[in-house]
């Protein structure tokens, strides 16, 4: 299956079919085959890496599926640039979609990306946002795929922050890929209706199940548990009283035999606080698959470049 996608961004899941989404997949597993092999597939492709959050694994893997393929990345964080300051955001975009071949945005607003979409004229990545984080969740679905042979019909928990774009975006893979998904989280802390419903509804279309419940147990059966930092970037000011919310449901040993099925894995979109959101014996422990998972990223954010700039 080959499907033409060039010239497409990705600001989310929502934005691509469940046929879109198994082509990058396989692309992804493809590219992660070849990667001893020598390939310049990008000369001549250059991407602007516009950075208002920090971060290891997006940077790393932007720059290093590229840059390995003859392609050229520049990082351009707040401090290099006038995005949003002394220029608009309309404006910034017009000069680099005029320079680059393709930008990647990590931020805070989903609304930047529109704004760098409809002003640039390339395709445009979203490395994350507070909405979404699409990259990262591919390469999460690619390493249970890794694990299992299939996605379809797995059931798939995240514990946490159920408002988290990580969550978001799991949900809305799921639904698309038919993967059985469950959110357990505070009930302070569910995620936004309108997304659970549309979410709900395109599960059910792809057989699949969506989930959310306060629940401890309801991780039974599952067959990959998820979780992520309690507090996000740029929510530091309640931080005392999230950690508080969320303490009963740190992913422990005592969470993870609740699931029942001694082949469940453990992710974790990185970075990690141990001993808060998840114990070191279950993230540094057998079932752990986080590692492959960080690998990932790169060979599904190279698939999805290779795709969208129409070098496949």
């Amino acid at each position: 299956m080959e499907l033409d996608l060039k010239g497409r961004s990705l600001l989310t899941w929502l934005d691509y079919s469940s046929e879109e989404i198994r082509y990058l997949l396989e692309l992804s597993k493809k590219v992660k085959k070849e990667k001893k092999k020598i390939h310049q597939r990008f000369i001549g492709k250059t991407i602007a890496l516009i950075f208002e959050k920090r971060s290891t694994r997006t940077r790393c893997a932007f720059e290093t599926a590229i840059g390995e393929e003859g392609g050229h990345a520049v990082f351009l964080s707040t401090d290099d640039i006038q995005l949003g300051a002394k220029e608009t955001v309309k404006d910034t975009a017009c000069v680099l979609g005029r320079m680059f071949d393709a930008i990647e945005f990590r931020g805070f607003k989903q609304s930047v990306l529109y704004d760098l979409v409809n002003y640039s004229g390339v395709p445009v990545y979203n490395g994350l946002t507070d909405s979404y984080h699409p990259t990262q969740v591919l390469a999460d679905v690619m390493t249970i795929e890794e694990n299992f042979g299939h996605s379809t019909g797995k059931h798939l928990c995240f514990i946490g922050d159920g408002r988290n774009n990580v969550a978001y975006s799991l949900m809305v893979i799921s639904a698309k890929l038919g993967i059985n998904f469950t959110i357990i989280t505070p009930p302070e802390l569910k995620p936004d209706k309108d997304l659970f419903e549309k979410c709900g509804s395109l599960s059910q279309s792809n057989s699949a199940e969506c989930l959310v419940t306060s629940d401890i147990n309801a991780v039974k059966g599952a067959d990959a548990v998820y979780t992520d930092v309690w507090v996000s970037m740029g929510e530091e000011a309640v931080k005392v009283e999230r950690e508080k919310l969320l303490l009963p449901y740190q992913v422990n040993k005592n969470l993870m035999e609740k699931t029942g099925n001694k082949n469940c894995i453990f992710l974790h979109c990185l970075p990690a606080i141990r001993e808060e959101e998840v114990s070191a014996e279950i993230i540094d422990g057998p079932n752990s698959r986080v590692w492959d998972e960080a690998e990932n990223r790169k060979h599904t954010i190279k698939a999805i470049m290779l795709a969208t700039l129409g070098l496949v």
